[in-house]
């Protein structure tokens, strides 16, 4: 599970050129100007302080300047220029309800359940109970990278990694202080502050604290509102500390997160809070050709919600459901790795216990009761071999699912390349087992409803990609081609529909196949830089030709770059064609833009200023059918000013 590259350790792109990849060459100079090299393709994917995999996949890498670059509050936002990200919902995590915030790439995945695993410093960050993501937990400012692993192409990671992998690390621990501030459209305030210190060289410590509050916008379209529409908001504070013991070829890491958040969703009576908090330790061991890695970690959270039946006219609701859901999750892994001149091997174990229930209090009926314990556990491999120009990789994963049964994750892959060029392949068979918010929590958004289903399979893809990257000096393009062969996938199937009341259950679903195309170039000419990015997914039901809910055909994005000296200037647009909401292909979200402003202004030695917009020219757009429209966010500026000593 991916975490953060010691002090002394660059990360693996930045270093060297491994075998079977390109090499950009050496900077030059024209008229006096120093060449903007574009930087190697990224061939291995994090793991831990010492672990490193070899992977013939499609990784792409956010440093801290692309990551300040692109506006959002949360890094949810800024990783919507990534082609194939998306959410449940096409809304931001800004004002989205939590349970929709589950991660999808290249269409793989129809629910608010992540098929992506997220991490944090190695620790997983997808909720143990639900498999959604908590975005606002991330400090983007204190990021180092993001990296983000497509498809299921190594055995190192679990089932929630059917669909990839997103690992954010942390910056290293120094001697700094930080603090800034930001004000904005609705009302926005958010406040950050925090300080590293690094004392004998060995230890190390870094905290964080970062406070938010905006009054939010209204969801519903106003030619629809009545008395009960509020505007969806979001209040929160975030805070982490992280102690280092740095022993040279030794390092140990504890870590406490915690998150209090609030938020209104839309109507009078539709609120929601969440209260969570992380506990983890990683010790690793790194003497070059042996690494060791032992993690793990510990989570307890509690959710509440409460949900309405909306009246026609908007102008009445009556409370349905109070909903409490507390969990829990105990988690552990441990890695070995060994690399020779030619060939590494990783092995490894992984565990995660799952505790929790869905207590509703339910207006005018029975209470109920749903909940339980899932526990998976499973043994891994990973191995690669080079042979001249080639790079061959197998793996293998024994998974037991938690819901009774084991399944085994096969993959192999290559990759050749010589200079400019390197061509990549790979197949591989995944799992995800249902959650316990899949299994036995209903859920109602608008006039919606969604029953659990205490009978869910674990769902299954077969995958097959292949892909070719080009880098120069001074640009990078890169195509691949995949196939994702979906079985069982859990999806909320329509059981009835009526203007008043939708009524659906998660069920597993028919065969399902998503083919696609994903294409990227960059172009870098002194003090600027451009990037073009797409993807093309169809994702359809084999029996009936319908196509998977909440998976929009075409996405793309493109950005402009300025950097120099003390300044950060970037301009993007985001495109996504149209996508039905409903699995019965019934509620239509045409496609739409927004275009989005970033500046960031170094001031003196210490202060810098911060500009952003996102949706600049106030497009409105749809983000769901329940059956009542709801729009996604309107124009959304900010202005800040932050204090750092580095």
């Amino acid at each position: 599970m991916p975490a953060q590259t010691p002090p002394s350790q660059t990360p693996p792109d930045q270093t060297q050129t491994n075998q079977g990849q390109p090499s950009t060459g050496q900077p030059s100079a024209q008229n006096g100007q120093p060449a903007n090299p574009i930087p190697l393709v990224k061939t291995s994917i994090t793991v831990t302080e010492s672990i490193s995999a070899e992977a013939p996949a499609s990784i792409s890498v956010l440093d801290t300047q692309q990551l300040e670059e692109t506006p959002g509050v949360n890094l949810d936002d800024r990783l919507r220029s990534v082609p194939g990200f998306s959410l449940f919902r096409r809304s931001s995590s800004v004002v989205a309800n939590p349970t929709t915030q589950g991660v999808s790439l290249r269409g793989i995945g129809s629910t608010g359940a992540s098929r992506t695993l997220v991490l944090w410093d190695s620790i997983p960050l997808n909720d143990p109970f639900g498999g959604w993501v908590y975005w606002d937990r991330l400090p983007i400012d204190e990021l180092d990278r993001v990296e983000i692993s497509r498809g299921a192409s190594t055995s190192v990671f679990g089932d929630l990694a059917m669909g990839g992998a997103i690992a954010a690390f942390t910056r290293e621990a120094s001697k700094r202080f930080w603090a800034s501030y930001e004000g904005g459209s609705d009302n926005t305030e958010e406040v950050e502050a925090g300080a590293s210190d690094i004392w004998r060289q060995r230890f190390a410590a870094t905290t964080d604290v970062r406070a938010f509050s905006t009054d939010g916008y209204f969801i519903v379209p106003a030619n629809l509102r009545g008395a009960v529409d509020r505007r969806a908001n979001e209040r929160f504070v975030a805070g982490n500390l992280k102690l280092d013991y740095l022993g040279g070829v030794q390092r140990f890491t504890v870590k406490l997160d915690i998150l209090a958040e609030e938020r209104a969703n839309g109507t009078v009576l539709q609120n929601n809070s969440s209260g969570l908090g992380t506990l983890s330790a990683n010790y690793s061991r790194d003497t070059g050709s042996n690494g060791v890695s032992v993690l793990g970690y510990d989570t307890q959270e509690n959710f509440h919600s409460s949900f309405s039946s909306v009246a026609l006219d908007r102008n009445s609701e009556r409370l349905t459901e109070l909903q409490h859901v507390p969990s829990d999750a105990q988690g552990g892994a441990a890695f070995w790795r060994h690399s020779e001149k030619r060939w590494d091997f990783i092995v490894g174990a992984d565990v995660e216990r799952v505790h929790g229930f869905s207590i509703d209090a339910v207006v005018n009926a029975t209470p109920r009761v749903g909940g339980g314990t899932l526990l998976e556990h499973g043994l891994f491999g990973q191995f690669d071999v080079t042979a001249g120009a080639f790079k061959f990789f197998a793996g293998a994963r024994h998974q037991f699912t938690g819901v009774g049964g084991t399944f085994l994750s096969p993959n192999a892959g290559f990759v050749v390349g010589k200079r400019w060029i390197r061509a990549r392949g790979s197949v591989y068979r995944a799992f995800r087992s249902p959650t316990l918010n899949e299994l036995y929590r209903d859920f109602r958004q608008g006039n919606t409803e969604t029953n659990a289903n205490p009978g869910l399979l674990p769902e299954t893809v077969f995958g097959a990609e292949a892909g070719v990257d080009l880098v120069g000096e001074s640009r990078k393009a890169s195509v691949t081609l995949f196939r994702n062969s979906l079985n069982r996938l859990i999806t909320n199937t329509t059981l009835s529909s009526s203007p008043t009341l939708i009524l659906r259950e998660r069920e597993n679903g028919p065969a399902a196949l998503s083919d696609g195309l994903e294409a990227n170039v960059q172009q870098n000419w002194r003090d600027w830089r451009g990037e073009l990015r797409y993807l093309y997914v169809d994702s359809r039901v084999l029996s009936t030709g319908l196509r998977l809910a909440q998976i929009p055909r075409h996405q793309g994005s493109a950005q402009l770059t300025y950097a120099k000296r003390r300044t950060l200037a970037s301009a993007g647009i985001r495109s996504y064609s149209g996508q039905f909401d409903d699995d019965v292909n019934q509620f239509y979200l045409p496609g739409f833009a927004t275009v989005t402003l970033s500046v960031r202004q170094t001031l003196t030695s210490h202060v810098s200023a911060i500009v952003e917009v996102e949706n600049l020219l106030n497009h409105q757009y749809l983000t769901a059918l329940t059956p009542t429209p709801t729009t996604g966010e309107p124009r959304f500026w900010r202005i800040g000013v932050r204090w750092s000593t580095q």
